[in-house]
């Protein structure tokens, strides 16, 4: 059947959370994208470290994306405070502590994630606040990369992408929630 069509129900939940309408439509802050970055950045870091020390992103080395995260972070923060991590962060990366010697399972993230970086992700660079770097890829092939990471899956991989799906949309759920606090 294939990753995508198996995760495609929980891919547009995730897609479907009003904050990402909300990015999508190019009326976000500046300090709600700011922690939204801040989350992703812990997410991203810690992901990638473990996929590294399996040699999983060794084909592309380009799609690291944690430093890019983190200056587009420094770049919008403004305050001396650093915010918080959301709880659903706190438990994605609880996760991702427990199968970090799983290197099919930490695929499945990889696949998630910076497949949603090198698709959907160049769509909300055009409409985040800054200079969006967590979405540039430079001269890099994006087709080809897709391509690569795609080499490494398989639909056993499914559960665990849901997961990482159920993650995500949890994310957008709690950053629109604060959002709704501070308006």
């Amino acid at each position: 059947m294939g990753l995508k069509e198996l995760t495609k129900e929980v891919h547009q939940d995730a897609e479907r959370q009003e904050f990402v309408k909300t990015l999508m439509s190019g009326n976000m802050s500046d300090e709600m994208y700011a922690e939204f970055l801040y989350n992703q950045h812990a997410i991203y870091n810690l992901l990638e470290a473990c996929a590294m020390s399996h040699g999983l992103l060794n084909d592309f080395p380009q799609i690291r994306r944690a430093p890019s995260i983190l200056a587009d972070f420094q770049e919008l923060w403004k305050k001396e405070d650093m915010p918080e991590l959301t709880k659903s962060t706190q438990d994605y990366l609880k996760h991702i502590g427990t199968i970090r010697e799983d290197a099919h399972k930490l695929m499945a993230h990889i696949y998630v994630r910076h497949m949603g970086d090198l698709s959907g992700g160049q769509m909300i660079k055009k409409r985040a606040p800054g200079s969006g770097t967590m979405y540039d890829f430079g001269r890099a092939d994006v087709k080809e990369i897709k391509e690569r990471i795609r080499s490494k899956t398989d639909d056993s991989m499914a559960d665990e992408a849901r997961l990482c799906f159920g993650y995500a949309a949890e994310l957008f759920k709690e950053l629109h929630n604060a959002q709704k606090k501070e308006v």
